[in-house]
């Protein structure tokens, strides 16, 4: 007998203090999570992302970070990665989903980890907060996936 219905909405939360090992405790959360819901074929993917942001919210904010992930309609996966830096980098300054050409080249010292958002996800954004999360306010960079099979069937 099934207790839990696979299609309920879900939505798990994670501090992370300011540590170097953030981006693996985030990854093997993100397995976990997604493992659980069997939500696999985004498992690569979100686990390159995951960690870009991570990585990114540990390098440029002196404080602790969260991450959350959180089901959508349709089978999507929204990752969203709050840190306490109040800067929001390009492209996430932009409207969501929006293409900024330029942004992490190739040939470019930094940058590359948010072009890579940019590039592999099927939708990415970032606001500002105000002093109520943690007290602290920064802001919050996020990304959405769709399940493989509604690419395929867009293709």
């Amino acid at each position: 007998m099934d207790t839990v219905s696979p299609h309920a909405p879900w939505s798990y939360s994670l501090q992370l203090p300011h540590d170097p090992r953030a981006p693996r405790v985030a990854r093997m959360t993100l397995r976990a999570v997604l493992g659980g819901h069997d939500m696999g074929e985004l498992l690569d993917t979100a686990e390159l992302l995951v960690c870009e942001l991570v990585t990114n919210a540990y390098r440029h904010s002196d404080g602790p970070a969260a991450l959350r992930l959180r089901s959508m309609e349709g089978g999507w996966l929204r990752v969203g990665v709050w840190d306490t830096n109040p800067v929001i980098p390009a492209p996430f300054d932009k409207p969501p989903g929006a293409a900024v050409p330029g942004v992490g080249t190739v040939d470019s010292d930094g940058g590359r980890g948010l072009l890579l958002v940019q590039l592999c996800a099927d939708n990415w954004g970032g606001h500002l907060l105000g002093d109520d999360l943690f007290g602290r306010g920064g802001k919050l960079l996020w990304f959405e996936l769709a399940p493989t099979s509604d690419l395929a069937r867009a293709a």
